[in-house]
């Protein structure tokens, strides 16, 4: 199947924007356009915040039993046609085939996940000091939700949203990227053929910057949740906090990864560059700085050289393609940019380093690459490379390791690779992260919490806590 003209869905519709306008759909592994997206305009937003509010009180009066079969049954449906989304999904985005199968079957698990967390927002009571009076905390849903989701995992990140959103009680307006909106207009007929409410759940695409404004300055939308850069979540933020709306921010990181001289070096090798290449690097949570302990530097190197160079870039559509290609062509401009400025600051290139092809209709490829002898000041080792780049430098010490991991703002995810339960122990306490994973890579299952600190945002998806930024703590006290 390949990818098809995507609409909105407000009020229980498909429908075109109010003008006709629509953007170009383009697969990233050939550069053609594939299809296009319907664009909205400032009169949509106000019909689908409109549907949101009424949405919101059907689904918030549906009991959480009721709600958590519904979403059941959405899950299922989302299994049934994982084929067929996946297969939309890898044309629009470029991942392998099999990392799209992947991608939609945990969805799945998360969107079940959620709808039995759900059935368990318990409130309490709590014992009065007036015999006389009762004192009950409940958990209510906070209201509509603007759900802001990216292009790098378009189902999984929106339906940590949608699902949350769903479970807790609100009504929800989905805005995912419109350079892959295929695979979650599925997710949303899923949720509709499910029996979702006619407005409890709505889908928009168009221009991100007016969509963002007017749902979080419209008083109807009570809450927001953002998954995307540090840059654009620090003016979300903001906005929202000019309105008093709280907000949920996943944003970027650049993972530490360290390997201790007493690793399993060939399990760190062969994990971490799989984590590195998988979607092309595209992964907030891939491990972007290598630091590897001098005594097992080189060994590592081999290793570490020797599963990259396996590495089949191609067509994500082909099931022989381990890594397709990064999603636009700024995306390979920003690549070329940083291996170039790596090597001005002493870098030298081990393997990979350029574009495959021309950049554009042979698609937006970028070849695996490997750097050594990488300088602190090296743009790559300060910004998110989003790519698959792999600087690799050596250290002495664990103090060492643990300054060069907490030197950056970010502190979305860490990796750590010892065989010393007083070093994990160690370095999981002092490095700066939300997720510190060791020995593994742990990291995006529904029933554990994922979120930042620092520069990574603040609040979690996942786990007991995913449903806590769409609730509202509510205290009726009682006297008899």
């Amino acid at each position: 199947m390949i990818a098809r003209d995507c609409q909105l869905f407000i009020g229980g519709r498909w429908i075109d924007g109010a003008l006709g306008k629509k953007l170009p759909i383009v697969n990233p592994a050939t550069g053609m356009t594939i299809g296009q997206v319907a664009k909205a305009e400032t009169s949509d937003l106000a019909i689908a915040v409109e549907s949101a509010e009424s949405g919101f009180y059907e689904w918030k009066n549906t009991s959480a039993h009721d709600r958590c079969a519904i979403m059941y049954r959405a899950a299922a449906l989302i299994r049934d046609r994982k084929k067929d989304m996946a297969e939309i999904l890898t044309a629009e985005q470029g991942k392998p085939i099999s990392e799209s199968l992947t991608e939609i079957s945990t969805s799945a698990d998360h969107v079940e996940w959620l709808a039995e967390e759900g059935r368990r927002t318990y409130g309490r009571i709590v014992p009065s000091r007036n015999c006389e009076v009762r004192q009950m905390v409940m958990k209510e849903p906070v209201g509509p939700v603007a759900a802001f989701s990216p292009w790098n995992f378009p189902v999984s990140q929106m339906i940590r949203k949608v699902a949350g959103a769903l479970a807790a009680g609100c009504s929800v307006i989905a805005k995912p990227a419109e350079e892959a909106p295929g695979a979650p207009a599925m997710v949303i007929r899923a949720f509709h053929d499910a029996g979702v409410p006619a407005g409890a759940v709505g889908l928009v695409f168009g221009d991100p910057a007016m969509i963002s404004e007017y749902l979080i300055s419209h008083p109807v939308i009570r809450s927001l949740s953002f998954t995307g850069s540090t840059e654009v979540g620090r003016h979300l933020s903001a906005t929202a906090g000019r309105y008093l709306k709280r907000s949920t921010m996943e944003l970027g990181g650049h993972a530490p990864a360290i390997v201790m001289g007493d690793a399993d070096v060939e399990l760190a090798a062969v994990l971490l560059a799989r984590a590195k290449f998988r979607n092309s690097g595209q992964v907030c949570v891939a491990p972007s700085r290598f630091l590897i302990h001098e005594s097992v530097y080189n060994a590592f190197l081999e290793a570490f050289l020797r599963h990259t160079e396996k590495i089949v870039v191609g067509n994500g559509a082909d099931a022989r393609t381990t890594m397709g290609p990064l999603t636009n062509k700024k995306r390979v401009l920003a690549q070329i940019r940083l291996v170039e400025d790596a090597v001005v600051h002493g870098a030298s290139i081990l393997t990979g380093g350029f574009p495959l092809g021309n950049g554009e209709s042979d698609g937006f490829f970028f070849m695996p690459t490997v750097l050594i002898n990488v300088s602190n000041k090296a743009a790559i080792m300060n910004e998110e490379p989003f790519g698959p780049i792999a600087p690799i430098i050596k250290f002495k010490s664990v103090e060492e390791a643990i300054v060069e991991a907490n030197r950056l703002p970010y502190g979305l995810a860490a990796y750590v690779y010892t065989t010393s339960l007083a070093t994990a122990y160690r370095i999981s306490q002092s490095v700066e992260a939300g997720t510190v994973s060791i020995n593994h890579h742990g990291t995006g299952l529904p029933e554990i919490p994922l979120g930042g600190i620092k520069d990574s945002g603040y609040g979690v998806e996942g786990g007991a806590e995913a449903l806590e930024a769409f609730l509202i703590t509510k205290l009726i006290t009682q006297k008899h």
